[in-house]
């Protein structure tokens, strides 16, 4: 495995260590537990579990509004905690994984945990469950291979009771939340890593490995492959950087009969300096490592397919490199030609993560995709639209951006649709070249949507931009601080339903 002269402190990487805690969680037990939640709604009786009355939880500041938590003391035996849920016709599966996750941080520093929720008015289906153990597990993560003395108590067993919820609707949830989230932990393990351990070539190999334990097929092109097949955009932002780029196709093929084939494409700069147009040293610098979130995310989602019973074929593009400063590195002005013969004017060497895609863009063409979604850590501006709690999502087809937004709602994953304003794409054009990869000072996320459409051809498209979403910067509900892999739920959710022309 090739090792990064940064690679000073001694420590075995990379590693997924979200993954190895994730697998070490016994689902759905009926043993003993360290901690025992209740949900409380806001207009219903107080569960018979806790030993206060409504008045008595109101005194102590307890209000039973949603995500709301209070330690109960108790003489002897496991934990109690109260968890708000609201209104009971307000329950939804997106509450259920809000509260569920506020009890296990709450929780923190105990391992094994049982939420006991009331049988609501609203119909608690395996959505419910699930999103009820997705919440719990998604809140414990945390990043701690650099870390002498973690603070949490790993987690060793996790399990959800509502009301009479029949067996079977128990297990499917189980295995449904444990797969989607291993998809989410799986990005954010990658995310979260210091660029120094994680390079374009050892991401590669993750996915290599990943690919032989999950059932998909994976295909590594090194930089001699890269200029065999053309790749003039991932090619000329990988010329500042030491590191060979790496771009990695992913190839899941489903047994029986195919519903079609879906692309997806994934952003993978491996840490972006902005390159010779070099970003200020300021927090968001040190939030480049993540700028492989979108690369992250599709490989998390990859992991899923098998289990899931994804009925489409996939193909998976990540296009991975550093974006480094140095005296090989591309400059304001040069000209890069990507696969296909599209020749681009480089205005800014910040805006590189859209050069990297453009190649992924006409390999998936090439490949007879159905449809194409890419997610990236596209723009600023997308930040600044909609900030760091909903992803625009721009698409060229409404059926397939409705089947994404669908996934959005059921994973909890926001978007919010934006327009592909076509009066914009003017500010793209070049004196000297077909495209240029910069546009004007306004609307940055739709110019940066214009770009990537010119590489789409006609096949239908949606392009997610989570440079908001990407990152929190403290516990958010499901949401742990760090890397929150945005998006990898949501793309498993969207290949489970694809189905071409629909």
């Amino acid at each position: 495995m090739t090792r990064s002269p940064n690679k000073l402190i001694p420590v075995d990487f990379p590693t997924l260590p979200g993954l190895d805690a994730l697998e070490g969680v016994t689902l759905g037990t009926d043993g003993d537990v360290d901690v025992i939640g209740y949900g409380v709604h806001s207009d219903a009786e107080v569960p018979d579990g806790v030993a206060l009355s409504r008045e008595a939880l109101v005194r102590a500041g307890f209000d039973s509004q949603v995500g709301e938590t209070l330690t109960v003391p108790q003489p002897d035996g496991p934990d109690v905690i109260v968890v708000g849920l609201g209104e009971t016709e307000r329950l939804t599966p997106a509450v259920l994984r809000d509260a569920s996750a506020a009890f296990a941080r709450a929780s923190s520093r105990r391992g094994s945990l049982r939420l006991i929720l009331p049988p609501g008015r609203l119909p608690l289906d395996a959505d419910g469950l699930q999103a009820a153990y997705e919440g719990m597990l998604l809140a414990r993560y945390r990043y701690t291979p650099l870390k002498a003395k973690p603070k949490d108590a790993p987690l060793t067993a996790v399990s959800v009771v509502i009301g009479d919820t029949p067996a079977e609707h128990t297990e499917s949830a189980v295995a449904r939340a444990a797969v989607a989230v291993r998809a989410a932990v799986i990005a954010r393990d990658l995310a979260n890593t210091p660029p120094g351990h994680l390079t374009a070539t050892d991401m590669g190999d993750i996915a290599v490995r990943l690919g032989e334990r999950f059932g998909f097929e994976v295909q590594l092109f090194d930089k001699a492959a890269l200029i065999e097949l053309g790749c003039g955009g991932l090619l000329g932002v990988n010329q500042g950087s030491v590191e060979e780029p790496r771009m990695i196709r992913l190839h899941y093929v489903p047994a029986g009969a195919r519903t079609g084939h879906l692309g997806l494409i994934g952003k993978g700069i491996m840490y972006d300096s902005g390159g010779i147009s070099l970003k200020p040293s300021d927090p968001m610098h040190l939030l480049m490592k993540m700028d492989m979130g979108g690369a992250a995310v599709v490989l998390g989602a990859f992991t899923g397919f098998q289990e899931t019973g994804v009925t489409a074929e996939v193909t998976g593009w990540l296009m991975c490199t550093d974006n480094m400063p140095s005296g090989t590195s591309y400059k304001l002005g040069d000209v890069l030609t990507a696969r296909g013969g599209t020749t681009i004017e480089v205005k800014n060497t910040d805006a590189e993560g859209r050069l990297v895609m453009s190649d992924a863009f006409v390999l998936a063409d090439e490949a007879g995709v159905d449809a194409i979604v890419d997610i990236a850590t596209l723009t600023g501006a997308a930040l600044m639209a909609l900030g760091t709690a909903t992803a625009p999502v721009f698409a060229n087809d409404d059926d397939l951006v409705e089947a994404v937004l669908a996934a959005s709602a059921s994973t909890g994953e926001p978007l919010w649709r934006m327009p592909l304003e076509q009066k914009y794409r003017s500010q793209l054009d070049s004196d000297i070249a077909d495209i240029a990869n910069l546009g004007g000072p306004y609307a940055g996320a739709t110019t940066a949507a214009l770009f990537l459409e010119h590489f789409v051809d006609d096949t239908p498209w949606a392009h997610i931009d989570i440079a908001g979403t990407m990152q929190s910067d403290g516990d958010d509900a499901w949401r742990s601080k760090g890397a929150t892999g945005f998006g990898a739920r949501l793309l498993l959710d969207t290949a489970a339903g694809f189905r071409s022309g629909s």
